[in-house]
This record gives structure tokens, sequence and C-alpha cells, in this order.
């Protein structure tokens, strides 16, 4: 399997949803956007908050990311496994951002990919620690164990903080708790290559 099938259907999908997102206005977010318990919440929004997306550059740095990362999990696990492992990165990370709104009273809406992102980063570093990656801004390369461990750390420190406000840091860290379980789960991030 050479063509990632599964990650380019996820961005096509998150694309379109985001170009009809302006056409449908306040309805999209209020009710496939992930409210808080008791707020608006549906069970359906566990999946479909991840993909509404809050502008462009949300959008944009999301689908890198996936690509990114996402293709070489695809390639190494096939479609299949890839799907289930990002659902289950995408609930993760929304059950989490459930737990923080309701420890902190937070009644805003949750939407983006970050979460799943965040979970497939997770895979890709457990699978490639030794893998080469350059950060953007700066550009400074890193093995890919440790620009996951950094990425996850800064994510901790700025959810405890409430730095950078109106950034779910815990959803990201339950997309990578998610998936670290569900890799355990199946035995270690090294499964051979299987055909789609």
């Amino acid at each position: 399997m050479d063509r990632p099938m599964a990650i380019q259907t996820l961005i096509i999908a998150n694309i379109a949803v985001f170009a009809v997102q302006p056409l449908l206005g306040d309805s999209l977010i209020y009710t496939f956007a992930l409210w808080p318990v008791g707020e608006g919440f549906g069970p359906w929004q566990l999946i479909s908050y991840a993909f509404l997306h809050g502008g462009l550059p949300h959008l944009f740095f999301n689908m890198f990311g996936l690509w990114m990362f996402g293709a070489e999990i695809e390639r190494a696990w096939g479609s299949q496994r890839l799907v289930v492992y990002y659902a289950v990165c995408v609930i993760g990370a929304a059950l989490t951002q459930l737990l923080a709104s309701a420890m902190t009273g937070s009644n805003a809406p949750t939407i983006g990919a970050s979460g799943g992102v965040f979970g497939i980063l997770l895979a890709f570093a457990m699978r490639y620690p030794n893998r080469t990656i350059v950060l953007l801004f700066p550009p400074i390369p890193m093995p890919a164990w440790l620009f996951a461990t950094l990425y996850g750390g800064l994510e901790l420190v700025l959810g405890v903080t409430g730095t950078d406000a109106g950034v779910a840091h815990f959803a990201h860290l339950g997309g990578m708790l998610g998936g670290y379980l569900l890799i355990r789960t199946w035995g270690g991030g090294q499964h051979p290559r299987r055909r789609q």
C-alpha cells in the first residue's frame, strides 16, 4: 500500500467540512462541536468535533501534521488499523477535554483535529523514535521521540498554567494518552506492514 488512502480521506473530509462551515454558520458549531456535558452535549460530538476548525491556519497545521506523521503510520499499520487508532485518539481527546471542562467550569465548545494529530505524532515517535524531525520555527532538527516528549510536556505546562487560553491543551494530551494506551493494548508500536 503506497498511497495512504485513509489519511487522504480524512484530509479531504476535513477540508470539505471547513468549506461548508461559512455556509451553515453557527448551526454547525451548535450541533457538531464538542460541548461540555449539560451545555448541548450529544454523544456524536465525541467524533464530529474533530472535523470542525476555527480558521485556515488551524486547519492547515492540523492537516499538515496529519499528513506528515500519519502517512508513514498508515503505510506501516494499514488503513483499517490507522482509522481505528485515529478514532480512539479523537475520542480520548474528547473525554479528557470534557473532564477538564467539568473541573474548570468552562462552557466553551471544542473543535479541531489536534487531539487525533497528537495521537498520530505519538505513534510516529514510538515507531520511529530516531527519525529526525525539523521544526518549522525555529528550524531545529531533533529525533522524533524528543520532539513528541517536548511537545507533550509543553502542552502539559500550558494546560496546567492556563497559558494560551482558547487552546484545548488537555485534549491534545488526551489524544496522546488514548493513542498510547491503544498501542500498549496492541503490544507496542512495531506492527508489521499490512496490505489494505
